[in-house]
C-alpha cells in the first residue's frame, strides 16, 4: 500500500476509535478535488474547540512519535501537533477550533481513493478556503486547479461567506479579490 495512504488510514483509525471529529486537509484532499500534486506528509484538522487541546495532544503523543523536541508546547503555541505515523510518514495535526473549523469537519465526507483506501476528507468548498486563507503562491494554484475540475459544483457564495470573516481578521482583503478572479477564470472556461 502507499505509505502516504497507510499513515492517513492509521491516524484516522485512531481518531475514529476515540469517537474524534476530524477530516483530512491539504494534498490528500487537493488529489481528492483538484490536480494532484506530490505531497510528503498528511494534514488533518482534528477539531479540539478551546480549552480541551492538552487531552488531544496527550493522546496523539502517547501513540505516535513527535517530530520536534517539546512537542506539547510546540503543539499548545502553534496549535499544530507535529508527528509521525508509524511507517515515518510525516503527520501536521491542526487543532481546530473556530467554527468555520467546526463547520468543515462537519461538511467532510469519505471518498475511496483506492481499493480499502476510504478516508475522510474537507469538502472542496472548505478546501479553498483553507487554500485562499493560507494564500502561498503554490496554495494559489491549488484553488484554480480545483476551480477548474470543479467548476460548477462548487458553492461560492459558501466559500464566500466562509472565507470573508478570515480575511477580516487577517485583513487581507486581496485574497477576496484574487478569489474572484479566479471563480470569473473558470465560469468562462
Amino acid at each position: 500500500m502507499n505509505p502516504l495512504f497507510a499513515a492517513a488510514l492509521e491516524l484516522q483509525d485512531f481518531m475514529e476509535k476515540r469517537g474524534w471529529r476530524f477530516c483530512f486537509i491539504g494534498g490528500l484532499a487537493l488529489a481528492r478535488w483538484g490536480e494532484p500534486r506530490a505531497t510528503q506528509d498528511v494534514d488533518v484538522s482534528l477539531f479540539t474547540g478551546f480549552g480541551s487541546e492538552d487531552r488531544y495532544i496527550g493522546e496523539l503523543l502517547a501513540h505516535f512519535a513527535p517530530r520536534v523536541p517539546q512537542a506539547a508546547d510546540f503543539a499548545r503555541d502553534s496549535r499544530v501537533v507535529l508527528l509521525r505515523a508509524s511507517n515515518g510518514i510525516a503527520a501536521d495535526v491542526a487543532l481546530a477550533a473556530i467554527p468555520f473549523e467546526e463547520e468543515a469537519v462537519r461538511r467532510a465526507s469519505a471518498f475511496e481513493f483506492a481499493p480499502g483506501v476510504s478516508l475522510v476528507t474537507c469538502s472542496a468548498e472548505d478546501l479553498i478556503v483553507l487554500k485562499a486563507f493560507a494564500a502561498r503562491e503554490r496554495d494559489w494554484t491549488d484553488v484554480e486547479g480545483i476551480a477548474a475540475r470543479q467548476r460548477d459544483r462548487l458553492d461560492w457564495d459558501y466559500v464566500e461567506r466562509q472565507l470573508r470573516p478570515l480575511c477580516a481578521a487577517k485583513d487581507a482583503p486581496d485574497t477576496l479579490v484574487r478569489l474572484a478572479e479566479i471563480r470569473r477564470e473558470a465560469e468562462n472556461a
